[in-house]
């Protein structure tokens, strides 16, 4: 089979589906690799790299699309990529299906095989395809090297002869892989940190992390069966607004990470809780992309509300492209070769296997996912 990576079209996006070491695992799989010429350079990887690897680089990107059999990329493709696509391939990527319908339908109608990164199953099995675990967790490290960069002072205490400084106060709300990674961050950053979720059973986590549990008493809660923290109530929210300005006005850095799979992340902090914060205080916001965790964010912005800078940067993993690269790349990687069949050196595509029936979208010309095929009605 042919497998084609193609450079993405998005020059914001830093980030490459495949570096060189997972070339040479795919190759050895006996699949025949094509890459787009200067694929690797926003991830410093060289052509040469590639080559060495056992790819074949390419300048035509539309012939390489038409005689692919599997397309492995980073982000969703543009209409023109899906035109030029063989029917009956296989594209795997993410593809941001509960807000663009339309790029669902047109891979359904294309014939096109669209495996969905976003809707790998958090199960044991998928763990190591789990593509938004291994991104979340780069971006709740950048997230914390974001807001120390703009913060108006140090993370950790230090005592000189000129005095004593104080740690800063980190507060993160969002327990998930994205706030577990930020918590490690800022400890081992020397700041105190504390942290919020609304599932109760992340308290040991979070003190196994060096980090204090703030508890705050709602009531039933949960978690999906994709391990996200289900939506609040509108008494439960206005409880838990009521803690997080208490928390916040304490605060030099607060960092928000809650979002609710599949649909538009919950409103955390309004403009009042922020007007309330320490001036010179941060605020990240790595829902941004998801509609927002902080009201007054915007994306890829930095406003500034009372003397409190709230950063709306969306694709913070991007930020560190060849680490999320690597980490892409391996997710890829490992799904491929799980589905592979060594004897016919072909990727089996079952719909009704395990992780296929959460994850493929489209196939034989149909939107095939339940829940996606309910959205594009």
């Amino acid at each position: 089979m042919r497998i084609f990576a193609p450079s993405e079209t998005d020059s914001t996006e830093r980030r490459v589906p495949l570096v060189p070491a997972s070339v040479t695992k795919l190759a050895a799989l006996g699949a025949e690799i094509e890459v787009k010429a200067g694929l690797g350079k926003t991830a410093s990887f060289s052509d040469e790299e590639y080559e060495t690897a056992g790819a074949k680089i390419v300048v035509d990107r539309a012939q390489s699309f038409a005689a692919a059999d599997i397309v492995l990329r980073v982000r969703k493709p543009a209409a023109a990529d899906i035109a030029a696509l063989k029917r009956g391939c296989i594209h795997v990527s993410f593809l941001d299906p509960f807000t663009d319908v339309v790029t669902v339908k047109n891979l359904a109608a294309a014939g096109v095989s669209a495996i969905c990164m976003e809707m790998i199953p958090r199960s044991t099995i998928a763990q190591k395809m789990d593509a938004l675990s291994s991104q979340a967790s780069l971006a709740g490290y950048v997230a914390v090297l974001l807001g120390a960069n703009r913060l108006d002072r140090i993370f950790p205490m230090m005592m000189t002869p000129a005095g004593t400084i104080p740690p800063a106060k980190v507060f993160i709300i969002g327990v998930g892989v994205a706030g577990l990674q930020a918590i490690a961050t800022a400890k081992r950053l020397g700041a105190v940190v504390e942290a919020f979720d609304t599932r109760p059973e992340v308290e040991e986590q979070v003190k196994s992390l060096g980090g204090k549990f703030v508890k705050v008493e709602l009531g039933d809660t949960g978690q999906t069966a994709q391990g996200y923290a289900k939506e609040l109530t509108p008494e439960q929210l206005a409880k838990q607004r009521e803690v997080m300005e208490q928390r916040c006005a304490q605060a030099d850095l607060v960092i928000t990470t809650a979002q609710v799979f599949g649909r538009k992340a919950p409103l955390i902090l309004t403009n009042a809780v922020v007007e309330k914060m320490k001036p010179g205080s941060i605020v990240v916001d790595m829902a941004v992309e998801s509609g927002g965790n902080v009201e007054c964010s915007r994306p890829d912005e930095e406003v500034i509300v009372n003397g409190v800078k709230v950063l709306g940067y969306r694709n913070l993993a991007g930020r560190v492209p060849r680490a999320a690269s690597a980490m892409y790349s391996s997710n890829l990687t490992n799904l491929v070769d799980h589905f592979w069949n060594r004897e016919t050196k072909t990727f089996r595509l079952d719909p009704a296997n395990e992780i296929l029936r959460d994850c493929l979208v489209t196939h034989g010309g149909s939107i095939i996912n339940e829940h996606i095929r309910t959205l594009a009605q």
